[in-house]
């Protein structure tokens, strides 16, 4: 069973930087795609950042390009999003995803390609 465990949600300021992390277990995670995507409270869930298996290649959507930056560390099964400048808009859950290889690029920011979630974890910004 491929379970995902999001962590590192909080409530910071405007300004501020916040680190998340998702530690994936049942699965060879040399073998996924991995990603982050938020959902905030009435709206529906958008891509973030996603970074290939080797993590040799991050594609960020436009609203956090020069602010957040994915990265993922294979032997330790885990994919980080480091958050900087963080504005109240960014206030969402955020929810770890994985896709299994192949993937082109195209794919990796459409949210019906991802195979597992996570559960989410709430960051709130305040202005």
């Amino acid at each position: 069973q491929v379970q995902l465990i999001e962590s590192g949600g909080g409530l910071v300021q405007a300004g501020d930087s916040l680190g998340l992390s998702c530690v994936v277990s049942g699965a060879t995670f040399g073998l996924l795609e991995m990603a982050w995507f938020r959902q905030a409270p009435g709206k529906e869930r958008e891509f973030v950042a996603a970074i290939t298996w080797s993590g040799g290649t991050t594609y960020n959507d436009d609203s956090v390009k020069g602010r957040f930056t994915i990265s993922r560390d294979n032997p330790k099964s885990t994919v980080y999003l480091q958050m900087d400048s963080l504005r109240p808009e960014d206030t969402a859950v955020y929810l770890c995803a994985a896709k299994r290889l192949p993937a082109g690029l195209a794919q990796l920011a459409k949210e019906s390609e991802y195979d597992f979630w996570g559960q989410g974890t709430q960051v709130t910004v305040s202005s």
